[in-house]
């Protein structure tokens, strides 16, 4: 059994200025104010645009993200009904081969040390499902038979598109004290990323939450 901790990978994400042009075209399109485009009035105007909760505009904008993670936190996030997904399918991957080891690969609970006897127990438990699978595969049964032993900590490889207006509201629900741990524990970072690269359209949650992203540091494959 393999234990990894969770990651992001941003696939696919113009460059952060290309962006904002494109969304400031779209948006003085509504006003028929494209002749007060001139340099340097790309961030003012958006902030302006955001503030008078004029957002329909930044949908023009896909943001595409590799996540992985364990199997709770995907359920959760398919939830968000105006992203398209591509998932890992435990119907078809066979970990009993050797191109996965003949293993399966967990994530690493974020709120248990490995010394407490709570991780250790999740550890038995996690190897035992491993062991049930394995077996059931090599008494015939297909993956998508074997995989109802499965635990929700299997790590998941998934693919999310979606415009940056949604990519807003996932963060502002997924990044709340509310939210599981674990989903915190990658949609953080991954906030501090999309920031990071066009801040006008996420400062105000990362202001919100950037003195607790410390907390949540996890590996950006990028």
């Amino acid at each position: 059994m393999k234990i990894i901790e969770p990651y992001f990978e941003v696939l696919h994400m113009a460059d952060g200025e290309e962006i904002c042009r494109h969304i400031e075209i779209a948006a003085r399109t509504c006003y028929k104010s494209e002749d007060k485009i001139t340099q340097g009035t790309t961030q003012k105007f958006l902030k302006t645009l955001l503030k008078r909760g004029h957002k329909s505009v930044v949908e023009h904008i896909s943001i595409s993200v590799r996540l992985v993670c364990d199997r709770g936190v995907s359920h959760e996030i398919v939830r968000h009904r105006l992203c398209s997904f591509s998932q890992e399918s435990t119907r078809y991957a066979n970990y009993s081969r050797e191109k996965f080891g003949r293993q399966i690969t967990v994530i690493k609970p974020f709120f248990w040390n490995k010394n407490l006897e709570k991780y250790k127990e999740w550890e038995r438990a996690m190897l035992y499902c491993e062991k049930i699978y394995i077996s059931l595969i090599e008494k015939g049964a297909k993956p998508q038979e074997a995989r109802s032993v499965l635990p929700n900590s299997l790590k998941t490889d998934i693919i999310i598109t979606a415009n940056i207006r949604e990519w807003m509201h996932i963060f502002n629900l997924r990044c709340s004290s509310a939210s599981h741990p674990q989903m915190r524990q990658i949609m953080l970072p991954l906030l501090k990323e999309f920031y990071l690269k066009i801040p006008v359209f996420f400062d105000d949650l990362y202001e919100k939450y950037k003195n607790i992203m410390e907390k949540f540091i996890i590996k950006n494959s990028n």
